[in-house]
């Protein structure tokens, strides 16, 4: 355990600088860019600022990295608008249009992303029905294949009630059942790959869910016009390229492609409107 902790704590500590190398010029506009939170802050920037930075080199704009400091609050900003791009869930994608009206720009389209239970791999349970009743750790309520759509399998296909416990991030997840903080923990398959092998090593996948869209990178329609397809096709361009592919598969992504609003239409049609808190 002592070795496990220590690893967790060089993983935290160890990170580039969290600013853009180049300050900005007076007067120049600096466009924010919100991250969802589903990592440590350090261990996001660590992954984002490199990718904004070869941003500000394909499109002479200024970004400004933006984290929230838990996935319910970050959803919460998005709602209202603050962030002028932004790397969304694709729940909240949704539930952005009816307010702020976020446009998705691209997603990884070489991949979908589907939830996951994690129990550790020595634990006995072998069946779903074994967590009924039980402590589930999951990163927050509204992340849509990591908490909505395995508490709404839970209750529908199996008929068991689960305790959840948000933890705020998915490294929180899986850390919390590590642990023994909880029974299993939900969490979406991607991050289980860029966990820390002395963790993921000792996780074992229970369940998955049915597969959805990937998350989008979205604007906020009071950018202009031009400004967003200048980011799109910027991103576009990215994907062309070895460096490019590299910086994008530490978000990940395995493809970068064209989002579009209609992408998202099948998770509108799940009838998680229920589990949304």
């Amino acid at each position: 355990m002592k070795t496990l902790l220590a690893l967790l704590l060089a993983f935290l500590l160890t990170a580039p600088s969290l600013a853009s190398k180049d300050p900005p010029t007076q007067g120049e506009r600096i466009y924010s860019f919100g991250i969802l939170p589903h990592y440590e802050t350090r261990r996001l920037f660590a992954i984002w600022r490199p990718i904004l930075d070869a941003l500000q080199k394909e499109t002479g704009l200024r970004f400004s990295a933006k984290i929230g400091n838990s996935i319910s609050a970050y959803e919460q900003e998005v709602i209202g608008g603050q962030f002028d791009f932004a790397y969304l869930g694709p729940y909240h994608q949704v539930m952005s249009e009816k307010s702020a009206g976020y446009l998705p720009l691209v997603r990884d389209v070489g991949a979908n992303i589907y939830g996951i239970l994690v129990v550790r791999k020595d634990d006995p349970i072998r069946d779903v029905k074994e967590l009924d009743g039980k402590v589930v750790a999951l990163p927050a309520p509204n992340a849509v294949a990591a908490s909505m759509m395995i508490r709404a399998d839970l209750e529908n296909k199996y008929g068991i009630k689960i305790v959840p416990r948000y933890v705020h991030t998915h490294d929180s997840v899986y850390l919390n059942v590590v642990l023994g903080q909880a029974a299993a923990g939900g969490t979406q398959q991607k991050t289980l790959a860029e966990m820390q092998p002395a963790i993921r090593e000792q996780l074992r996948v229970l369940y998955k869910t049915e597969e959805v869209t990937a998350h989008p990178i979205s604007a906020h329609p009071r950018v202009p016009a031009a400004v967003r397809k200048k980011v799109q096709d910027a991103f576009l361009r990215l994907g062309e390229t070895a460096q490019g592919k590299a910086l994008l598969a530490t978000i990940p992504y395995k493809q970068i492609g064209v989002a579009r609003l209609e992408d998202y239409e099948p998770i509108r049609r799940m009838g998680l409107q229920r589990f949304q808190e």
